[in-house]
């Protein structure tokens, strides 16, 4: 196997220390004959040890290291992992200037076979201004540009970043990362749908009432303010990770998961999206003090970083409508938000009640429904049947499964593919500007307080009066 230059820009934020070299460390112990060279740059001055040090915590917090001296009799294999450690490197330099950009990638000494990926773990502004000075870098054939969500800050900014970024290396080389796409969840909705008769034949707008797609989270601010607070749980959570997952539950079947087919599905179903008047059809939400567990939560407002005249929501809902002949007059209910007594991290599909149930059956009163769990990896079909004692009451039995699991975290899931130059986990241009174009119109309406803000104590399980389907 071929070695593998990973470039990260960025390199001494949270980002790459919490969540990219974790990620990495699990996909170097799954897969040991993996070559992978790690070179950070970034602004900040930082010696050899101090950076293997970094490296090498990061890679234990995703590969713990063995409590016994010899590594124990199921300990991973770390010949990748110490590989990867001993070849490190670390250059502080501006990417946003041409001149050092070339000679970072001069000194990285790249082999012809070699492939090398250029992570931006960026914030989207610096990340324009570093694919603006690449314009003018010599970068080996080979180069895959990869890309962290938000792709831009709105719809405008989208289209200068995909006609940037192309400048620089075709559209086959530019990986958008979502890395929610690289849930094992995620990913088994596509056996879920394709590979049971049971479902294909009911998924489609005869059969199904409404989906909810739901990612609430226990976890608060944790630090974030300088990105999240000019976010919010609109642009964070649902412009991106949950409008991707929501054209997964409502593609129609491609002729393969290879890459072009399944993001031509995915791209005709970003298409047909719209919310349908954003005044009526989205919720904003903050959090106000409250108690998650044992920690008591400050408001939202009076977390360290955060400036209350940006007005920002940490709980957003939208709902979208699908205009194409499978799901036209089928709402998509799309909400996440953070600070909620617990987590509720789901798809949940709920069908049609029957034309006619025969007279004399009683006690039927909850429609059939399918929940797929993104964490723990398993789905729940709640079907109705007779009810236990009596033949003639009808209840709700459910039939539960686990959904096949990787080795991997998220981030590990997304580098394989990465790495390997496969970009069916990565998001392609068009649909991420169809996904700012979906979420402008409720952006505008929210601007223009169209919306009010509501407001939940932190560990609720939001707004009082916003209606929450109970897991």
């Amino acid at each position: 196997m071929a070695e593998t230059t990973l470039l990260i820009l960025g390199a001494s934020g949270d980002l790459t220390s919490r969540l990219l070299l974790p990620g990495l460390a699990t996909l170097l112990a799954a897969e040991p004959s993996r070559e992978v060279r790690v070179a950070g740059s970034d602004l900040k001055e930082i010696d050899d040890a101090e950076w293997r040090d970094l490296v090498r915590q990061a890679f234990e917090q995703g590969v713990p290291a063995p409590a016994e001296p010899d590594g124990g009799q199921d300990s991973p294999d770390r010949t990748a992992l110490d590989r990867a450690l001993e070849t490190t490197s670390y250059t502080a330099g501006d990417a946003t200037d041409a001149r050092a950009l070339q000679s970072l990638v001069d000194s990285l000494d790249l082999a012809a076979e070699n492939r090398l990926v250029v992570y931006f773990a960026l914030p989207p502004h610096i990340t324009a201004k570093v694919c603006e000075a690449l314009v003018d870098v010599d970068l080996p054939e080979q180069t895959i540009l990869a890309a962290e969500k938000p792709f831009g800050t709105d719809g405008e900014r989208a289209r200068e970043l995909n006609r940037l970024l192309t400048r620089i290396v075709p559209e086959e080389q530019i990986f958008r990362i979502d890395h929610f796409l690289g849930l094992y969840t995620v990913l088994n909705i596509l056996g879920l749908r394709f590979a049971n008769r049971l479902f294909e034949r009911v998924w489609d707008r005869d059969s199904i009432e409404r989906v909810e797609i739901f990612y609430d989270e226990t976890v608060t601010l944790e630090g974030r303010a300088g990105y999240y607070d000019r976010a919010g749980a609109l642009r964070d959570m649902l412009q991106s990770h949950l409008l991707q997952v929501m054209a997964l539950m409502a593609i129609d079947q491609p002729a393969s998961i290879e890459e072009r087919d399944l993001r031509d599905a995915v791209g005709q179903v970003l298409r047909a999206a719209r919310v349908p008047d954003p005044a009526r059809h989205s919720r904003r939400a903050r959090y106000t003090a409250g108690r998650i567990g044992e920690r008591d939560v400050p408001d939202y407002t009076s977390e360290e970083g955060v400036d209350p005249e940006l007005n920002t929501e940490t709980l957003a809902e939208i709902q979208v409508e699908i205009a194409n002949h499978r799901w036209a007059g089928v709402p998509f209910v799309l909400r996440s938000g953070k600070s909620f007594g617990r987590g509720q991290k789901q798809a949940i599909v709920h069908f049609r009640d029957p034309a006619h149930v025969p007279g004399g059956l009683q006690g039927r009163n909850t429609p059939d429904s399918l929940t797929i769990d993104f964490k723990p990896d398993c789905f729940t079909l709640r079907v109705t049947t007779n009810g236990r004692g009596d033949p003639f009451t009808l209840e709700q039995t459910e039939l539960t499964g686990e959904l096949g699991g990787g080795q991997l975290e998220p981030y590990g899931e997304v580098l394989a593919s990465m790495l390997d130059g496969d970009l069916r986990l990565a998001v392609r241009g068009d649909a991420a500007e169809e996904c700012w174009r979906i979420v402008t119109p409720v952006l505008q309406a929210w601007a223009a307080n169209e919306v009010p803000m509501d407001t939940y104590p932190a560990g609720s399980r939001g707004p009082e009066d916003w209606e929450t389907t109970a897991e």
